[in-house]
C-alpha cells in the first residue's frame, strides 16, 4: 500500500473518516522500512493536503549570487567536501578557486572502463581521484550517523536543487545512485561556474605557498591543461579537501613538517552474497523481496578481542569495483545503480586498526614508517601484498566464507559481479593475524544473528582498506584552521574529519564559513 498513491489516500481517509476525493496531494516526510519480525512494516510520515494543493516546493532552494571580483579563497579537491565548500563560499560571497587533480565526471567513466579492459590504473583519474570523489562512483549513499555540528537537511536540499530525487529528503537510508550522481556533480559545478567561481581539471596541488607569520597565501600546481605539466600559482587561503587517497599529499605535510598525526582505520573484504539470499534473510521471506520491497540492507557489528567488527557501506543490489589508485595496489570498494537491482549484495567487512596495534606488526613498511605515516604504510603493504596475490593484475583474490572461517582454500569461487575477475586465494593465510582471525570469529558471530548469512554461496574479495583516513590533518576546534598555520583548513574525509558524502558537505560548509570569517577577520574582504 505505501507504494500506491491511491491506496495510501483511501487509508488516511477510512482512519481520519475523510472523503479520499478531498485529499488533493500527499506528500511524505520520511519512509523506513521495519523488517526485524516476520510482517514486514513500512512507516510512513505523511502531509495530506485536504481540499488544498501544496504552496511550496519539496525542497528548500539556497540563492546562489555572483562573486566574480570578489575575494578568493583556493579548494583543492572536488569531492563532496570541496564541492559543499565551493557553494556555501558563494553563498557567502566569496570566490572559489576548485583545483581537481582528475578529471571531470563524464572523461573519469572512460577511465573507470579501462580499469577492467586493461587491467590498468590511472593514477590521477579513477574510483578515487575525479569530480565527485570516492562517492561520485561508489554508490552516493546519504546516510549517516555523524553528530557534527552542521546542517545535514542542508546538504539533501542542495543535492534536490542540482537534481537528485526529492526521496532523498524522505527516506531513512536516503540514496542517490552511482547512475544518477554524476549528473547531480555535474550541476553542482556549473552552479560554481555560472557564479563567477572556478573549476580547474587535471590540475593537482604540489605545495602551499606559507607568507610571512606561517601563513598561506597560495598553492602551487602542475596541471595538464592547456599544456602538460605546466606550472601554476592560485593565491588566497586554502581549503584543503583532498580525500583519504591523496597519500602524497600526507607525504609532502610531513616532510614540510606541517602536523599530522596517525589516524585509526579499518580493513577487511568486500563480502559479496546474491542479493536474493540476503532479501531471505532480512524478509523472513522464503520468496525474499517480492513486488514492492527494496533489496534488502544489513547492518553487523561485534567486538572480537577489543576491536570492533562491522559491515561498512552496504550495497543492496550493487557491484564490487576496483578502487585502486596507482599501480601495484588492489583495493576494492561497492557501488549500487539507483535501482539497487543486480543479482549481488556486498558490503565492507572490517575490523578496526588503532596505531598502536601496529607497533609490533612486523610489516617493512610500517616499520620503517615515521609515526604520522605509519597506518597509511600499513594500508599500502596490504594493498601490494593483495596485488602480489592476484597475478600482479587488478585480479582480485577471493574465498569462499565458510572456508575461510574453516581456514580452507576455496577451490572453485561463485560468479562475482567484480569485473577485473577473482582468483582464489588462501586469504586466512596471508591476511594479517589481528585482521584474520578478528573476521573470522565475527563472522561466526553474525551466523548466528543471521541465520543463513555464515554460506559458502558467500564470496570474500580481498582487499577493502580505503575506509576511511589514515591521517588526521590537525586543526584547531574553533577555528578549523590548522593548529600552526594560519589561512589552512583542512577539510573532510582526507583530514580525518568526516566519514562519508553527508559528513563531508556539512564540514565543507564549516569549513567554508571558517574561511570567510578568517578573510573577514584579516580584512581581506571588500
Amino acid at each position: 500500500m505505501a507504494a500506491q498513491e491511491d491506496r495510501l489516500k483511501a487509508y488516511l481517509a477510512d482512519e481520519d473518516g475523510l472523503d479520499a476525493r478531498t485529499i488533493n496531494d500527499i506528500r511524505i516526510l520520511k519512509r523506513s522500512i521495519d523488517a526485524r519480525q516476520r510482517q514486514i512494516f513500512v512507516n510512513l510520515k505523511v502531509h495530506a493536503y485536504v481540499n488544498e494543493m501544496p504552496t511550496d516546493d519539496v525542497y528548500q532552494h539556497t540563492e546562489y549570487p555572483n562573486v566574480e571580483g570578489k575575494p578568493q579563497v583556493i579548494v583543492v579537491g572536488a569531492g563532496p567536501g570541496g564541492l559543499f565548500a565551493a557553494l556555501r563560499l558563494i553563498e557567502l560571497g566569496l570566490r572559489p578557486i576548485v583545483l581537481e587533480r582528475g578529471k571531470d565526471v563524464h572523461e573519469r567513466k572512460k577511465d573507470l572502463a579501462n580499469i577492467s579492459r586493461t587491467q590498468q590504473v590511472d593514477a590521477e583519474s579513477n574510483y578515487c581521484f575525479g569530480e565527485g570523489g570516492a562517492g561520485a562512483y561508489s554508490d552516493g549513499k546519504l546516510y549517516t550517523r555523524s553528530k557534527k555540528r552542521g546542517n545535514i537537511e542542508k546538504i539533501l536540499n542542495v543535492f534536490c536543487q542540482h537534481g537528485a530525487s526529492t526521496a532523498i529528503l524522505a527516506d531513512a537510508h536516503p540514496h542517490i545512485g552511482t547512475d544518477r550522481l554524476p549528473k547531480v556533480i555535474e550541476a553542482m559545478r556549473n552552479t560554481i561556474i555560472r557564479c563567477g567561481g572556478e573549476v580547474h581539471f587535471q590540475t593537482r596541488m604540489t605545495r602551499l605557498i606559507l607568507g610571512d607569520g606561517c601563513k598561506v597565501i597560495g598553492v602551487e600546481a602542475i596541471s595538464q591543461r592547456p599544456t602538460p605539466n605546466s606550472q601554476h600559482q592560485f593565491n588566497g587561503p586554502v581549503i584543503l579537501a583532498t580525500g583519504h587517497s591523496a597519500r602524497d599529499v600526507y607525504r609532502y605535510l610531513a616532510e614540510a613538517k606541517i602536523e599530522i598525526e596517525a589516524k585509526g582505520i579499518a580493513v577487511g573484504v568486500r563480502l559479496e552474497h546474491p542479493s536474493q539470499l540476503i532479501d531471505q534473510i532480512q524478509y523472513h521471506n522464503k520468496q525474499g523481496r517480492g513486488r514492492w520491497l527494496p533489496a534488502a540492507e544489513y547492518s553487523m557489528v561485534t567486538q572480537v578481542d577489543g576491536r570492533g567488527v562491522y559491515s561498512f557501506c552496504m550495497c543492496p543490489g550493487g557491484f564490487v569495483i576496483p578502487a585502486a589508485t596507482d599501480k601495484e595496489q588492489i583495493v576494492v570498494n561497492g557501488m549500487s545503480p539507483a535501482n539497487r537491482g543486480t543479482a549481488w549484495s556486498n558490503s565492507g567487512m572490517v575490523v578496526e586498526v588503532r596505531p598502536e596495534d601496529l607497533d609490533n606488526a612486523k610489516m617493512e613498511r610500517c616499520d620503517n614508517a615515521e609515526p604520522a605515516l605509519k597506518v597509511m604504510a600499513f594500508q599500502e603493504e596490504l594493498e601490494k601484498m593483495c596485488w602480489q596475490q592476484g597475478n600482479m593484475k587488478q585480479t582480485a583474490p577471493a574465498q569462499r566464507m565458510v572456508d575461510f572461517v574453516n581456514g580452507k582454500l576455496s577451490y572453485d569461487l561463485p560468479k562475482s559481479s567484480y569485473a577485473p575477475g577473482l582468483i582464489s586465494s588462501p586469504l586466512h593465510f596471508w591476511m594479517p593475524k589481528m585482521i584474520s582471525h578478528r573476521l573470522q570469529q565475527g563472522f561466526k558471530a553474525f551466523g548466528k544473528s543471521a541465520h543463513g548469512f555464515l554460506t559458502n554461496e558467500a564470496v570474500m574479495i580481498a582487499v577493502e582498506t580505503r575506509t576511511s583516513s589514515p591521517v588526521r590533518i590537525i586543526r584547531d576546534k574553533e577555528t578549523l584552521q590548522h593548529v600552526s598555520v594560519q589561512g589552512l583548513f583542512p577539510c573532510g574525509e582526507g583530514a580525518g574529519y568526516a566519514g562519508g558524502i553527508v559528513s563531508a558537505g556539512v564540514d565543507g560548509e564549516r569549513c567554508a564559513e571558517a574561511a570567510a570569517a578568517y578573510i573577514s577577520s584579516n580584512g581581506l574582504k571588500d
